[in-house]
């Protein structure tokens, strides 16, 4: 957080009101700067919003509560707890997978219950699971205090003492297909510990194998949901960042951004105003293509087209009449070989034939999200970015997803739709302005992590700052929110710099 750089005499304005701007408006505004936070459609939340059919709710965008612990952190820092804003249930079981040959297990909120699944694949996968988790414990820990907690953003900032100590527990750069195989050969393994890379935009072929933390997180330290659904995560830091006194304005679309004498003039529909700095919580290839002139930044002008982005996606938001048995709140379908959907993502992009999906059905813990006798069903399936989503594919694949769903889970759906609405490729591009429509953001490749991720700072622009999914620490609801303190941090330290320079302006 920031520590003795008092912001009283700043006015800071917040481009995009998802998670990673709102986590640094309160940052911000508990330094003491005067923040507004600009947002162009009418809810706060971002990608992170809540979609309402009639009588049933549903989250839009992210629905996996991890690392519980990253929130609370956040919230100490105003001396809050998460439970002053919303209640959290630990999901059990956490998910359920169904694998396309029939077989079908649960991941449940107990190791020794999670290592009994192992075993009976395998005689001595238990074992090995202990070796696994213990090295990916040892690398979250690592790779929390020192790269994720830690603005790490510049190369110089890697030859920090702390990090050179550190190095020896951060070697993983293979691949994690590679990493997971030398502890397990059984494919369905290699796949429950391989499946949260997708979380990450990523696949087992493309991902340094030191995100092995993320199977730390999944099996060690809980899934969970959070009262109301994640939209109450957005409430919470909205209401947080209001008793700090932030400004927000919805319906407030930014068309411009254009440095000048002392700040930076932002321009929305009709109006304008001069803030000292900015930050930039929608991505910052819309920021660069789309509201700076060309010669204003620092960027080559092709190095948006030349990154890897994470998947895009198409999502099913379902209202279903009847049960839903046995659908868990979160459930996993695999075929058993699943490389060929990744190919289908990052290879040869393209619609895939026998795709890997995802189901949230939230009313299975909350019946506040769907009225009685029915259900809230999520269908979400990775998609390539960039794909030609016209309604004739779209409808066409929806219908192939609700056939396999029915043949794989015994779960058919068709009949029993009483309210429905699709999100795809273009939507995610309209609604979220992100290359291709990914619907994550950069995918964390060996050559697109830590420092390798886009800086908090805007090359090239002084006063312009990054928060996101786009920038470092990288991709997930905790991460974004970790990017907002970042980005208020690097303000902070600047405005310091500058302040003094003023003072100084010899030194």
């Amino acid at each position: 957080m920031i520590d003795n750089s008092p912001l009283t005499e700043e006015t800071v304005t917040v481009v995009g009101g998802g998670v990673g701007g709102l986590a640094a408006a309160c940052t911000l505004a508990d330094a003491g700067a005067d923040v507004t936070v600009l947002e162009r459609t009418d809810s706060l939340g971002g990608v992170t919003n809540r979609l309402e059919l009639g009588e049933f709710t549903f989250d839009t965008g992210p629905s996996w509560y991890l690392m519980p612990g990253t929130f609370e952190r956040f919230f100490d820092h105003f001396d809050r707890s998460v439970a002053d804003y919303y209640e959290l249930t630990r999901l059990d079981p956490q998910y359920r997978v169904f694998y396309k040959d029939g077989d079908r297990l649960d991941i449940e909120p107990d190791l020794d219950r999670i290592r009994a699944v192992f075993e009976s694949y395998k005689a001595g996968a238990a074992d090995a699971l202990d070796d696994y988790l213990a090295e990916a414990e040892r690398t979250y820990e690592v790779g929390m205090e020192q790269f994720v907690y830690e603005d790490r953003a510049r190369f110089r900032d890697l030859l920090d003492p702390s990090i050179l100590r550190a190095a020896p527990a951060l070697t993983h750069l293979g691949s994690m297909q590679d990493y997971v195989a030398g502890y397990f050969d059984e494919p369905k393994l290699q796949q429950l510990l391989q499946y949260t890379l997708v979380f990450l935009g990523g696949s087992p072929h493309n991902t340094p194998s030191l995100y092995n933390l993320m199977t730390h997180v999944d099996f060690q330290l809980g899934v969970y949901y959070p009262e109301g659904g994640m939209y109450s995560l957005v409430e919470a830091l909205s209401a947080l960042g209001r008793e700090l006194g932030v400004s927000y304005r919805t319906g407030a679309e930014v068309t411009g951004l254009d440095p000048v004498d002392g700040g930076l003039r932002v321009a929305t529909t009709g109006a304008s105003h001069v803030a000292d700095s900015v930050v930039a919580n929608a991505n910052p290839a819309h920021v660069e293509r789309d509201l700076l002139d060309a010669d204003q930044h620092g960027r080559d002008p092709g190095y948006w087209e030349g990154q890897t982005y994470g998947p895009s996606a198409l999502l099913l938001y379902l209202g279903v009449e009847g049960e839903v048995d046995p659908l868990a709140h979160h459930s996993l379908v695999f075929p058993t070989d699943w490389d060929a959907h990744f190919e289908r993502i990052f290879e040869a992009p393209g619609w895939p034939e026998d795709p890997a999906y995802y189901l949230s059905v939230a009313s299975q813990t909350d019946g506040a999200v769907a009225p009685d006798g029915h259900h809230a069903v999520v269908v979400l399936v990775p998609l390539a970015p960039g794909l030609d989503d016209g309604p004739e594919r779209r409808a066409a694949f929806r219908d192939r997803i609700l056939a396999d769903l029915a043949e794989n889970t015994g779960v058919d759906l068709r009949d029993r739709i009483v309210a429905e609405q699709s999100v795809c490729v273009s939507d995610f591009t309209d609604r979220y302005r992100t290359p291709g429509g990914t619907a994550l953001g950069l995918a964390h490749t060996l050559d697109q992590t830590g420092p390798l991720r886009p800086s908090h700072h805007a090359p090239g622009v002084d006063g312009l700052y990054y928060a996101g999914a786009f920038t470092s620490p990288g991709v997930g609801l905790p991460m974004a929110l970790i990017s907002g303190e970042h980005a208020a941090e690097a303000l902070a330290r600047d405005a310091g710099r500058s302040r003094l320079d003023r003072l100084v302006p010899n030194l």
